[in-house]
């Protein structure tokens, strides 16, 4: 199988180079997705699979106007430009969405058919880049939460914090599962080695779900501070007064049977977490 992987220096990139080691892997300076002429420039012949791991993730800066465009063309039109490509080349398409497309109301795990209602700029953005991926026939629409790995996350931030002696308020109304960005890569191979039916799939980290202060206490505690260390404050709490901040969805849940009648089993968040301690260890 012959695959390229776009976005490929970012977390998620970095563990897909590891499950498709004899992929083409694209950073931003190798292509440059957002521009139309060099996707359609691009040598895809051969290619069978087509990896998207490319996005805007500043969550709070895509609510800035001024960032608006920048947005658009990183979760939206490069996903258009992809798909249109994969189309054309006779390729399959992976896309990696977030449950962002939600607003966190629904009662319960999320399933895939959920119709999107976003909350935010960046999620609005995502609702539509997922639209482009699924407006071909062979794609894989991948939805995560959470995502740690390697480079800037919420884990290595919360293991700083500890480790410099700080006490953090985290909100803890917020309710998801960390994923495993190793775990994440495992399962986009899994989904695609295995043949299995294009369409939208859930995949996060298994287990009880908890908040993101229940997270950084864990963090906390395996660093050999206090969880009491950590305050906990409602999203409300924590945001108050601050401009520019997006608004979050309270339930990032998401319905994991799907993958796993797929035949992949993603692991418990708890363990993913515990290994990504240890490498920072």
């Amino acid at each position: 199988m012959n695959a390229v992987i776009v976005g490929a220096g970012g977390q998620l990139g970095r563990a897909l180079r590891r499950e498709f080691p004899d992929a083409v892997a694209l950073d931003r300076s190798a292509l440059d997705v957002t521009d139309d002429a060099a996707v359609r420039a691009f040598d895809w012949t051969g290619v069978d699979i087509v990896l998207n791991a490319a996005a805007w993730t500043a969550v709070d800066a895509a609510e800035d106007p001024a960032n608006l465009a920048a947005v658009r063309a990183a979760n939206v039109d490069a996903v258009g430009y992809l798909a249109e490509a994969a189309d054309r080349h006779g390729c399959a398409l992976v896309h990696v969405s977030s449950e962002y497309v939600f607003d966190g109301r629904h009662a319960g795990p999320i399933p895939e058919d959920l119709p999107p209602s976003p909350l935010s700029v960046y999620g609005r953005s995502k609702a539509d880049g997922d639209t482009c991926a699924t407006a071909i026939e062979r794609h894989w629409l991948v939805r995560t939460t959470w995502v740690v790995g390697e480079g800037s996350n919420f884990v290595r931030t919360m293991a700083g914090l500890a480790d410099r002696g700080a006490s953090p308020s985290v909100v803890d109304d917020q309710i998801g599962r960390l994923t495993d960005a190793g775990d994440l890569a495992a399962g986009i191979r899994h989904l695609v080695q295995t043949g299995a039916p294009h369409g939208t799939y859930n995949l996060t980290g298994d287990g009880d779900p908890a908040s993101w202060a229940d997270v950084a206490e864990m963090v906390f505690t395996a660093r050999g501070r206090s969880a009491g260390d950590v305050s906990r404050v409602s999203t409300a709490e924590y945001f108050a007064g601050k401009a520019g901040i997006a608004p979050r969805p309270l339930n990032s849940v998401l319905d994991l049977s799907k993958i796993q009648a797929a035949g992949y089993r993603p692991k418990d968040w708890r363990d993913g977490l515990r290994e990504l301690l240890r490498r920072l260890s």
